[in-house]
């Protein structure tokens, strides 16, 4: 086990909301600054710990998927580029409900619960009241609290935040962290849908072809990951790699060596752009020291590609925004849509921007295809010809036209028109996964 593998050990075997360092780390596993240090960044990117500035780093409780979009105090910290009053010992702790106090004191703690956070101005009555309910309090305007409210916030182990920006902005803020959050939680990565090691069949470099054959028998299967004797990724070996060789040779001598892998935070999205590149069946899963920790086929990708495409979306992004107001207007064969420009299209100067018109130019190309073609399309290449202005709430045409069709890729033109004048023009090229 190298150094840092050992320091991301240690942290986890922490407790929730102990507070670490780097000189702590460094002394007390005998590494240098430099290496704990390191270990410390990786561990705040797995969500292990978090940093907040003026406070130091503590150890927070990992978040699940299904929970994502509940944020703890500590993030709460750093979103508003707040201030740590009192109370640091409980900035890990997860809050369940937000609370804008606009109103009498005793009307106010009607609505906050254990587990809130109250936004409030500089009354420091109710910053008492918010934490004798079990709620940390949240102070805008840049306004201090009183000594006695900062001690009982530290006796309960609650924190009391103060921010510079007024109330509207900060709920602002937070809400659009919340969103960003559900946004990611729409996002397959490989860790939802990868098969784990416990169920993985892999071979060792010291193997002989022979052990191929007995798993093949086993399994069925044809391709399987190669690892040496520290769980390693060193190769993947397939019905390919042995035919015509001896059963007695090592796998090492005729597997593939540094093969194509993803680690369990890449998207699904990505993955399925790679399978269809290289023409993989089936990917290696690795964690951040190349270890070996599953598999990922094919047929798992594109049950999770459908399975997504049929999932309502709580997080709209700018894709979603645009694409939703697309409206079929095809007449005959002739296939065409229509989608009025808003002001999330819009750039600078107030007309389409490339990203958008690239954006509608994917989306009409891959529906013409799935038209002619039932499966899932990875976008290979997209050439823009021509974009002139298009103005704010202008309604344009979208004519997407077939160029070419085969069993695995689609050739399409697209042209934009805006009052009868063409505005844009691209070429779209994409690979077709077969379902």
């Amino acid at each position: 086990m190298t150094k840092h593998e050992q320091i991301l050990q240690h942290i986890q075997s922490l407790e929730v909301g102990h507070k670490i360092s780097v000189r702590q780390i460094a002394k007390a596993l005998t590494v240098s600054e430099g290496t704990a240090y390191r270990a410390i960044k990786d561990a705040e990117n797995q969500g292990l710990v978090s940093t907040i500035e003026r406070v130091g780093t503590i150890r927070i409780e990992k978040k699940q998927k299904e929970n994502i979009e509940k944020l703890t105090f500590a993030e709460v910290v750093n979103i508003v580029d707040g201030q740590v009053l009192g109370g640091r010992d409980g900035l890990y702790k997860t809050l369940s409900k937000f609370v804008i106090g606009a109103m009498k004191a005793e009307a106010m703690m009607r609505y906050v619960e254990p587990g809130n956070l109250l936004i409030v101005g500089n009354r420091e009555q109710v910053h008492k009241l918010a934490l004798e309910n079990g709620a940390a309090v949240l102070i805008t305007g840049g306004f201090d609290s009183s000594d006695e409210v900062k001690r009982l916030a530290d006796q309960i182990e609650l924190p009391i935040i103060s921010t510079t920006y007024d109330t509207f902005t900060v709920a602002t803020m937070i809400n659009r962290a919340i969103y960003d959050q559900l946004i990611k939680k729409e996002i397959i990565l490989v860790e939802d849908i990868f098969i784990k090691l416990e169920k993985t069949y892999y071979l060792k470099t010291t193997d002989q072809v022979e052990e191929w054959f007995m798993l093949n028998e086993k399994t069925g299967h044809s391709r399987y990951p190669v690892i040496d004797g520290n769980m390693k990724l060193q190769g993947m070996i397939t019905s390919k790699d042995i035919m015509g060789i001896e059963r007695e040779v090592e796998i090492e001598k005729v597997m593939t060596k540094s093969p194509i892998s993803v680690n369990v935070q890449t998207s699904v999205a990505s993955a399925a752009h790679l399978m269809v590149w290289e023409g993989i069946e089936q990917l290696p899963v690795v964690d951040h020291y190349k270890k070996l920790v599953g598999v990922l086929s094919r047929q798992d990708v594109l049950k999770a590609l459908q399975t997504n495409q049929r999932q309502p979306h709580i997080g709209e992004t700018i894709e979603d925004l645009v694409t939703s107001r697309f409206e079929d207007a095809s007449v005959g064969n002739e296939t065409c849509y229509r989608c009025e420009v808003t002001p999330q299209m819009t750039n600078h100067l107030g007309t389409v921007s490339y990203g958008v018109f690239t954006t509608l130019v994917t989306e009409a190309g891959s529906r013409v295809l799935r038209l002619h073609k039932k499966g899932d399309l990875v976008v290979e290449n997209i050439t823009l010809y021509f974009i002139k202005p298009v103005q704010i709430e202008s309604m344009i045409e979208i004519h997407p036209r077939v160029l070419e069709i085969g069993r695995k890729f689609g050739k399409v033109d697209v042209e934009i028109f805006h009052d009868g004048n063409i505005v844009g023009k691209a070429l779209l090229m994409a690979q077709i996964i077969d379902r």
